[in-house]
C-alpha cells in the first residue's frame, strides 16, 4: 500500500468517545507527505489515562469537541483509507465518536498489528506492540502515546508491511 493515513487515537477514559488527541499521517507515493495532530475535548470529560499518554481536562478543555475537529480531519484523509496499529480500537473509536456528534465514515481501515502478526520475518519479535515492531523497522518511538508520533510509527510499519 503506498497511498494512506495512519491515524492514532488517545482517549480520555474507557467510553470510546472519550478521544482526547488525535494524529494522522498521510503517505502518498511511498512517502509521507504531510501530518495533522489535534487536541479534543472528550466527551464524557474526565480522565482515567492521564498516566498513559499524560493529558489531562487541563490540556483539552481549551480545545474543540471533536464536531470541530472532523471537518479538517476529513478534509485531511480525503479518499485515501485508513491504517492503525490495532485498527478496532482506533476505529471503534472514530466510528462512535462519529456516531455522538450525528456523522459517519466508511473509510476503509486497515490494520498493522494483524500484518505484522502475520508476517513470518517477525515471528521472533518478543510482542507486537507499536513500539516493537516500530523499532524493528528502525523507528525510535521515544514519544510514545503521543497520537501524532503513534500515526508516524504506524505509518513506517504500513510501508513496510502493507
Amino acid at each position: 500500500m503506498r497511498d494512506f493515513v495512519a491515524i492514532d487515537f488517545e482517549t480520555a477514559n474507557n467510553c470510546r468517545t472519550s478521544a482526547c488527541s488525535v494524529g494522522a499521517v498521510r503517505v502518498r507515493n511511498g512517502e509521507i507527505e504531510d501530518s495533522f495532530y489535534s487536541l479534543i475535548r472528550p466527551y464524557p470529560n474526565y480522565y482515567k489515562f492521564t498516566d498513559i499518554h499524560g493529558l489531562s481536562c487541563e490540556d483539552t478543555d481549551p480545545a474543540d469537541h471533536f464536531d470541530k475537529v472532523w471537518p479538517p480531519l476529513k478534509e485531511f484523509i480525503g479518499d485515501l483509507p485508513l491504517v492503525a496499529h490495532n485498527s478496532p480500537f482506533d476505529s471503534s473509536v472514530l466510528r462512535d465518536t462519529l456516531e455522538h456528534y450525528g456523522f459517519s465514515c466508511d473509510t476503509p481501515f486497515f490494520c498493522t498489528l494483524k500484518a505484522a502478526r502475520n508476517c513470518s520475518a517477525l515471528k521472533g519479535l518478543e510482542n507486537y506492540q507499536l513500539h516493537t515492531v516500530a523499532a524493528y523497522f528502525g523507528y525510535d518511538l521515544a514519544n510514545h502515546h503521543h497520537a501524532l508520533a503513534d500515526a508516524e510509527a504506524c505509518a513506517i510499519i504500513a510501508l513496510h508491511l502493507l
